[in-house]
């Protein structure tokens, strides 16, 4: 049973493996707010690129069934995301916890230059 993401409070905090899972169902969008030269070093499949330092919530993506979700490096642009949508009227509030750095210490695959496939 899917968890329901709330509109009130606290940013949602979802670990790593959530979010691979909620990915490979199709129930969520990863949104990567980290900046352009950090996505194209390494990112994770299928995340949209929309940089924290050009961040317009009103041109995010309609969820279209599916909840957002933003990541960063560590955590705290993501946080700040969901604080600007929230600021906005937007409901989008998830996050990833631990960003970028827990997912790859989840042993999740990512993406780097050259490759076109997941790294280890």
């Amino acid at each position: 049973m899917q968890e329901k993401m709330t509109t009130a409070g606290a940013p949602d905090e979802l670990p790593p493996a959530v979010v691979d899972g909620r990915m490979r169902q199709r129930a969520i969008v990863l949104v990567d707010v980290r900046e352009p030269p950090e996505y194209a070093a390494e990112h994770i499949r299928g995340a949209l690129l929309f940089p924290l330092s050009s961040f317009d919530p009103a041109a995010l993506p309609g969820p279209e069934g599916c909840d957002l979700v933003f990541h960063c490096g560590s955590g705290k642009r993501s946080a700040a995301a969901v604080a600007r949508c929230l600021e906005a009227g937007i409901a989008h509030r998830a996050h990833m916890t631990g960003g970028l750095q827990a997912w790859k210490l989840a042993g999740l695959p990512t993406i780097t230059p050259g490759q076109g496939r997941p790294a280890s």
